[in-house]
């Protein structure tokens, strides 16, 4: 069988999630959903959320990295937590518009060290936060890594540490904020989904499905070309991953501006 894919990408994305949620649940109408999926409700963007919606599988969970120009004398995490708390208020950090899935990831940073960032949002993405951080106009991001892999790659960047459970493929080097002390994980990522209701026998078909898919090396190279460091998981997991996202953006989105 084969996909035909649909581009819904009015509002967001939004106006694709709501036909997805308000779809037959026969497993012939599935959807792509994104981190957003997690955030819009609580920013009254999206009348939707992950209860409308039964997961299969997610191949992406982009985990935010904390990001420097290579010509920085910072080399590790503590190095630039020791450096931030010493100017308070004045390091900035570009981010991808305020409120956005990188502006909280700063803020969770500041959380979890006692530290003030100074944001900078660049709401057009990953092309002009990359270009300031190498012209000197901010000293770090927190953002996925994926944008900048050809920076990386020719040295003129450095990444310190990534907010992930477990070091990328892509980056064996870089250490996780995990395996430095700190239990921090914030992911940008998509996850196919089908309309609540639809049969157990059809998801397990599906995930089946996909299991299979995000085994073949095409497909995982196809992904580790793009710079993207796929990830499998799976149903229940990814429901978790959902949920526990749209609790934990709950929190964060009502601290945005304050």
């Amino acid at each position: 069988m084969n996909f035909v894919p649909t581009n819904k990408p009015d509002g967001g994305g939004v106006t694709g999630m709501v036909e997805t949620a308000n779809a037959k649940p026969d497993g012939y109408t599935l959807g792509m959903v994104t981190v957003e999926l997690a955030m819009f409700p609580h920013q009254g963007k999206s009348p939707v959320t992950f209860e409308n919606f039964e997961s299969i599988a997610a191949p992406i969970a982009a985990p935010a990295a904390l990001i420097l120009p290579a010509s920085s004398p910072i080399n590790t995490l503590e190095e630039f937590v020791a450096y931030v708390k010493a100017k308070p208020n004045t390091v900035s950090v570009g981010n991808s518009g305020m409120g956005a899935i990188w502006h909280i990831a700063a803020m969770k940073f500041e959380e979890a060290f006692g530290v003030f960032l100074k944001h900078i949002p660049y709401p057009n993405g990953t092309a002009d936060i990359v270009a300031a951080l190498l012209g000197g106009h901010i000293d770090a991001t927190i953002a996925d890594p994926s944008g900048i892999k050809g920076q990386y790659e020719a040295g003129n960047v450095k990444i310190l540490a990534m907010m992930a459970e477990e070091r990328s493929n892509l980056y064996p080097n870089v250490p996780t904020f995990k395996e430095l002390g700190y239990d921090m994980a914030i992911r940008a990522w998509a996850v196919l989904v089908a309309p609540k209701g639809t049969p157990e026998p059809i998801l397990t078909i599906l995930r089946e499905a996909a299991r299979k898919t995000y085994d073949d090396p095409e497909y995982i190279n196809y992904f580790v070309r793009q710079g993207i460091d796929p990830v499998k998981i799976i149903g229940t997991d990814a429901d978790k991953m959902m949920k526990d996202d749209h609790a934990m953006y709950e929190v964060m989105l009502k601290k945005v501006g304050k």
